[in-house]
């Protein structure tokens, strides 16, 4: 008899769009119970796992604990976020690195699209969408043809063709008069270079296109610079613009920035430190520090070259 072939090793991506529904409302019993401190039990119970197996789950999404992640939710540690902003920030910007120890953030070269072609909504502009499983759910992205010009997210707790239609509607009225084509196969690599840290090469940038007015493009420009395992508030974002009275503006150029997580407003806290409000969902603002506080455990473990 002849023997079956082996079974094809699982997408590490699709392996991760599985675990994030887990992981997902895990985060969000977190993040509505982070006062009472509860336990892996806790946690566990509510999503529907043994203790051992959600350790496991989180372990392999992020290299984290549900502990360690219930400790980055904290109001403390996101205030520890802005105490540490001048030396981590300054200190990356000094050095030229955009992260502690060797990992260093996404790697991003970007660029403006011109005033008339904005204004014009993208009228004669060609845009590639393709959906993929990553890390926090269903991604949209949507390539130009100079680069990267958005990456949203499906919403959770919708019927999947549901929430893709959403998604691409929300992507697709920020340029009106673009032409949209789906071609999942030009815009997967994209999505390769976004979630595996392997690829965050300084050698070998992200490039993006930024599409918005003058003002938002600037907000999302500073953004940029806010690295791995930092945080800044909309105040200070103002004032780093020369706005300081502006915070409620850059709120909003915040809220409308089209590539989420590579343009990291996910890093962007209120005035106390608190987590707010995310325009992809506050649980998935609160996964993405989470799994990049994973990475962040992984290279503080490495040896320093």
């Amino acid at each position: 008899m002849t023997a079956a072939p082996p079974s094809p090793d699982p997408d590490p991506l699709a392996v991760s769009l599985a675990d994030y529904d887990c992981v997902r409302r895990a985060v969000e019993f977190i993040g509505a119970n982070q006062r009472a401190q509860p336990t892996l039990e806790d946690i566990a119970a509510h999503v529907g796992l043994a203790p051992a197996r959600l350790s496991v789950l989180f372990r392999r999404w992020a290299g984290v604990t549900p502990k360690d992640l219930l400790q980055a939710f904290t109001l403390d540690h996101a205030r520890r976020l802005l105490r540490a902003r001048a030396s981590v920030l300054d200190a990356a910007h000094e050095t030229g690195l955009s992260g502690p120890g060797r990992l260093h953030d996404l790697f991003v070269a970007h660029e403006a699209m011109s005033p008339g072609e904005y204004k014009s909504g993208g009228a004669g502009l060609e845009l590639v969408y393709g959906f993929h499983p990553s890390p926090f759910g269903h991604a949209l992205a949507v390539v130009a043809p100079r680069g990267l010009a958005g990456l949203g997210f499906a919403p959770d707790g919708e019927d999947p063709a549901r929430a893709r239609e959403m998604a691409l509607a929300d992507m697709a009225r920020r340029w009106p008069a673009a032409r949209l084509r789906e071609d999942p196969a030009l815009t997967a690599p994209f999505v390769r270079r976004i979630f595996d840290p392997a690829e965050w090469r300084a050698d070998r940038p992200l490039r993006i296109v930024l599409i918005g007015a003058d003002f938002e493009m600037r907000v999302w420009e500073r953004l940029l610079r806010i690295p791995l395992g930092a945080a800044a508030t909309y105040g200070e974002l103002a004032r780093d613009l020369g706005r300081p009275t502006a915070a409620r503006a850059v709120g909003a150029a915040v809220g409308r920035n089209p590539i989420s997580f590579v343009v990291p407003c996910h890093r962007v806290v209120g005035a106390s430190g608190a987590l707010t409000g995310y325009h992809w969902g506050l649980a998935r603002k609160r996964a993405m520090l989470g799994w990049e506080a994973g990475r962040l455990a992984g290279a503080d473990g490495e040896d320093q070259p």
